[in-house]
């Protein structure tokens, strides 16, 4: 949620970021419930100094007028009721609309319409030339019983799958590979709930804007399964001060996440790309505002770090204003080479959604001077497992129908190739 204040002083500037954004708001349905938040606000503060002045006047009033001033005091009382439920119902119109408005963009952030206009910073190890036929991950993993599609579609539905035996232990050598390299940049790791209650993902903004089609909602409790552990993890200091020698304060958290793809339309139907649950290990930072931008280009080179030491293809993108979430400020996403498909997919992203989910959670930092200000919030894929995995099998297939393990992951797997 971007800062009233801010809008009130600078509607230009937020218009002209609505307009980059290709966000249709009227800024003045803001403006004027403003004014009249604190119009009632105002009436508010007024009925409650008279009713101050009515008790000190009772008190000193004689017993003949006692009774009359005591009924003026009770309608007083009701007077003030009924402004406050106005001030709390123009507040809550206020918020809402509020929440209707993205971030306000970085300064390095391209103006563009969608994905076509993203920026390609760089392309990173050339995509392998294969002297024989490849396959894609399907057919690699049903052959050499690492992954069963069928048998999962038959207990759960379509967009499920088992992973089996080795692809299991390259899994799980991914993740201890994740910490092996973050752990030593002040990485805490988390294992967050799955389950969170509607008010934390709405903190997280990711309610609006058509992102609760994509969300499972738990229809007995107040609830949701979570897409993306950050959203577990960037609520756990919601109403929380923190000292500013904890920042930056950061986390690891590996987690399932759970998604309907109700928008996918049929897209990426085969295979373990795009899957109702899958795993994912998310990096999240909260630091100061003067401190995200550098926070930022940590996370982003962290996932080179990790992407450079699998020898993966991939290429480094800095997303245009069309393309970037309404919680981020500025978003760089990392795309693998996939032979079978003989294109870049994503398989990371990173942003800086700056002061816009922590003001919803209320998450305050101490300055130096003594003030309470808002943290900035930043979050990084380390790896989406299964489409590391897609990428692994692919790209290190053999001749001889074997899959060569990447040279880090093998001391946590004990052999060089699969099959």
């Amino acid at each position: 949620m971007i800062d009233l204040k801010y809008l009130l002083q600078h509607p230009d500037v937020i218009e002209e970021n609505n307009r980059r954004r290709s966000a249709d708001i009227d800024i003045h349905i803001v403006q004027t419930l403003a004014e009249e938040r604190t119009k009632a606000v105002q009436r508010v503060d007024d009925v409650r100094r008279r009713i101050h002045e009515s008790a000190e006047t009772v008190r000193q009033a004689s017993a003949e007028i006692r009774d009359a001033l005591i009924a003026e005091g009770r309608a007083l009382k009701e007077e003030a009721r009924a402004a406050e439920e106005t001030l709390l119902q123009m507040e809550t119109d206020l918020e809402r609309e509020l929440k209707k408005y993205p971030n306000l963009l970085r300064e390095d952030v391209k103006i563009g319409k969608d994905s076509d206009d993203n920026e390609i910073l760089r392309l990173v190890n050339e995509p392998r030339v294969f002297d024989f036929p490849i396959q894609d991950h399907v057919a690699i993993g049903e052959r050499l019983g690492i992954i069963d599609i069928e048998r999962a579609g038959k207990v759960s539905g379509s967009r499920f799958v088992y992973l089996k035996g080795d692809l299991v232990l390259m899994e799980f050598a991914l993740i201890q590979y994740i910490l092996s390299v973050v752990i030593p940049e002040k990485f805490t790791p988390v294992l967050p709930p799955h389950i969170i209650s509607i008010k934390s993902m709405a903190g997280m903004g990711y309610l609006e804007h058509g992102g609760e089609e994509e969300i499972y909602h738990l229809k007995h409790d107040d609830a949701v399964l979570i897409g993306t552990s950050e959203q577990s993890i960037g609520p756990m200091h919601m109403d929380e001060i923190l000292p500013l020698e904890s920042l930056p304060l950061r986390y690891v958290g590996f987690s399932p996440c759970y998604r309907r793809e109700a928008g996918s339309h049929g897209k990426d139907v085969r295979g373990i790309l795009r899957m109702h649950q899958f795993d994912k290990v998310e990096m999240f930072s909260f630091t100061t505002p003067e401190h995200s931008d550098e926070e930022h280009e940590l996370l982003l080179s962290l996932e080179e770090r990790l992407m450079k030491g699998l020898q993966l293809p991939y290429r480094v993108l800095r997303l245009c204003s069309g393309d970037i979430g309404r919680p981020s400020a500025r978003t760089y996403d990392i795309e693998t080479w996939i032979p079978s498909q003989n294109q870049y997919r994503e398989t990371h992203s990173t942003s800086n959604t700056t002061d816009y989910q922590t003001r919803r959670l209320r998450i305050r930092y101490k300055t130096v001077d003594g003030k309470n200000e808002l943290a900035h919030a930043l979050n990084g894929t380390a790896f989406a497992i299964g489409r590391i995995l897609i990428a692994i099998l692919e790209n290190y297939q053999q001749a001889d129908g074997s899959v060569l393990i990447p040279e880090v992951l093998r001391p946590w797997i004990g052999k060089e190739k699969i099959g």
